[in-house]
């Protein structure tokens, strides 16, 4: 079977078991729903499994696992009928196919240029932001305290960041450099998870402040990595950072 055709059959058989996940008694579906992210990544390095390297468990198979994660427990919150049904595994099936895609093009293209890795890591920005928003969104959907609302925001941001700064060069170790980037990145997500469950915001309103700032913090480290974080680069993170600022006081109620 050739990659292509592994990777839609892989994609296929996930939606399934997305939709087996529905059927599974209310008080095991939160098991079913860890059970079915830690699937993804295994079965992912089984996809992978010709170019994957021992590095490449930490910095490739998070984001398939974490995408599956977050689409299976969001779909959770959902009302449940046909249509969302059909409507929310058609997307994931798409999106799993599109990461395994991704993923293939990041664990061949290290030591080399390939034409690809420019839309590789676009798309893989897109997902990491994607699976920020609705990860946020279902941490504070279950209104914990405060810190373990940080702790799941940093365990949550740690691994994409991760995967995000090391798909910038593909380095052929995970530097010091990258971990501590990675770690106070997410560090700093924590701790505004932790300050925004202070605050009487609307879940949602929360999970798209911090998924706007993960996209600066991001955009941010790109920059940094690839060695073009110049005057006119810092303005418009500047404005963008602005923009935030300014959406944070818009949805806050006691304005």
């Amino acid at each position: 079977m050739r990659r292509r055709e592994r990777f839609i059959f892989w994609s296929v058989a996930l939606g399934v078991l997305l939709w087996l996940i529905q059927l599974v008694p209310l008080e095991w579906r939160y098991w079913a729903i860890a059970g079915f992210g830690l699937a993804v990544y295994f079965i992912s390095a089984l996809a992978l499994r010709e170019d994957l390297q021992l590095r490449e468990w930490f910095v490739i198979l998070p984001l398939p696992a974490l995408y599956s994660l977050t689409i299976a427990s969001f779909y959770f919150l959902l009302p449940s009928n046909f249509w969302s049904m059909i409507f929310v595994i058609g997307i994931f099936v798409l999106g799993a196919y599109s990461i395994f895609l991704t993923s293939n093009i990041f664990s061949v293209a290290k030591g080399r240029t390939i034409q690809l890795l420019n839309a590789a890591q676009t798309i893989a920005l897109f997902f990491a932001i994607v699976i920020s928003l609705l990860g946020s969104q279902i941490i504070f959907s279950f209104n914990l305290p405060f810190y373990f609302n940080a702790l799941a925001i940093f365990a949550l941001h740690l691994p994409l960041v991760l995967t995000i700064v090391w798909s910038v060069n593909l380095e052929e170790k995970i530097s010091l450099k990258l971990w501590q980037l990675s770690f106070f990145s997410a560090l700093l997500m924590g701790e505004l998870a932790a300050v925004y469950s202070f605050l009487p915001m609307k879940t949602w309103n929360i999970a798209l402040l911090l998924m706007s700032i993960f996209y600066l913090i991001l955009g941010i480290l790109q920059s940094y990595l690839r060695e073009k974080l110049f005057r006119q680069a810092i303005t418009e993170y500047v404005l963008l950072a602005s923009f935030i600022f300014i959406m944070s006081v818009a949805f806050f109620p006691g304005k």
